[in-house]
């Protein structure tokens, strides 16, 4: 097969994977050929048993058109979720369908000159464990928190290597895949982009509430990374006089007043304090069970967590005034870990928008849940890879592909 096919091949399966289900005429738009060379890269595709067809389309007044997708069990992804503290790997198939548990980790990244190999080596044993061959593997998507530079594949916040060498290139040797890295926010915004609520919208703010509070723009429909990838950096913003040393080494940046590490934290000196609530069971030095008791009691409508959050959501609203002011967004999306808590957001960020935002900018702006919640991480970090399809030679696709060649 000649390069411009393959390339073209790459594509029609990208754009199945996003799209689930598409006709021939809808492939041959996106991918920018002809009609009958798209047919033919799709006959050539049901051939080797990667593509099937899935019926007809609904009728729009004409012949309704057959339409394709994707076969299933025939390629995987793994797919990795990092944060400051926890990391978490999957194997997922091309529907974003879990084929293996979540492996859960703690892995903390500040000051861990090993995080790395851990990191390689648990890939392995997740791949070896779920008894899937290794080349019906696409790839593997990792979503890391810190500065990330997506096409040197470097973290300059976490996971050294020394003289800037590249995360992806040290992984993709060491396992024998291609291996794809991006910003935990930029991905949770792709999630929501391809997947989410974001889909089919131009000009979408995701909030990434976690242990910070991060933040991925979708501007005219596409993924904005700013001119090094480093675009989002919401939690650094300086909002606040509080005196309180944040991540980064400033004072008063956004994250001191809005993050789950200040919740777990407000939640513990209360409970010290003698407030009556369920809280005071949590082992708050276990920040994952202790942030998410703390969601849960929110949901039972503990007084006392439902007051931490609304303190920590009128905050996130003070900045979500400032970027609507810059952007002028039509939809906010919050999502990520701390989104579980639910409905509970909305009410104080509305009133930090009342309050701190011109309101002929912000009356049209919705503000939504994700309905990807604590998966959206999981999900962009596979969607990362396929996004980058074109770019995996053919000797390392799928060994049905070589039959094509």
């Amino acid at each position: 097969m000649t390069d411009k096919k393959t390339f073209s091949r790459n594509k029609i399966l990208k754009e199945l994977y996003f799209e689930e289900n598409l006709s021939c005429a809808d492939l041959s738009i996106k991918i920018d050929k002809s009609f009958p060379v798209t047919a033919k890269l799709i006959e050539n595709l049901i051939a080797v048993n990667l593509v099937i067809e899935t019926g007809f389309a609904v009728s729009t007044g004409g012949r309704r058109p057959l339409t394709y997708a994707l076969k299933q069990n025939v390629m995987y992804l793994v797919s990795v979720a990092m944060d400051q503290f926890v990391t978490r790997i999957v194997v997922m198939d091309m529907q974003n369908n879990f084929v293996s548990p979540i492996e859960k980790i703690v892995l903390p990244l500040p000051d861990n000159a090993g995080a790395l190999e851990i990191l390689k080596d648990k890939i392995i044993q997740v791949i070896y464990s779920s008894g899937i061959p290794k080349e019906k593997f696409v790839g593997i998507g990792i979503g890391m928190p810190g500065f990330v530079d997506v096409e040197k594949g470097i973290n300059y916040s976490f996971l050294p290597l020394g003289n800037n060498k590249s995360i992806t290139k040290y992984i993709a040797d060491k396992i024998g895949l291609p291996v794809f890295i991006d910003n935990d926010s930029s991905l949770t915004a792709l999630a929501e982009l391809r997947f989410g609520a974001a889909k089919n919208e131009k000009d979408v703010m995701v909030v990434n509430i976690g242990w910070g509070v991060g933040l991925g723009l979708i501007l005219n429909g596409v993924l904005f990374r700013g001119h090094e990838g480093f675009a989002g950096e919401f939690s650094h913003i300086p909002f606040f006089l509080n005196g309180k040393l944040c991540s980064c080494g400033k004072t008063g940046c956004l994250e001191t007043e809005t993050s789950l590490l200040l919740i777990v934290e407000k939640a513990k000196e209360g409970i010290a304090e003698g407030r009556l609530s369920k809280l005071s069971s949590l082992p708050f030095d276990n920040l994952e069970v202790a942030s998410d008791g703390i969601m849960k009691a929110v949901l039972e409508g503990d007084q006392f967590a439902i007051e931490i959050f609304s303190k920590a959501g009128y905050n996130i609203g003070k900045g979500v005034a400032v970027l609507i002011h810059l952007l002028n967004p039509k939809l906010i999306i919050l999502s990520g870990r701390g989104s579980s808590a639910g409905q509970i957001w909305q009410a104080p960020i509305q009133q930090a928008l009342n309050e701190h935002c011109i309101p002929r900018l912000y009356q049209n702006t919705k503000i939504e849940i994700s309905t990807l919640g604590i998966h959206a991480e999981l999900i962009g970090a596979a969607a990362l890879v396929m996004e980058n399809y074109e770019r995996i030679p053919v000797n390392k696709s799928h060994p049905a592909l070589h039959e094509m060649s």
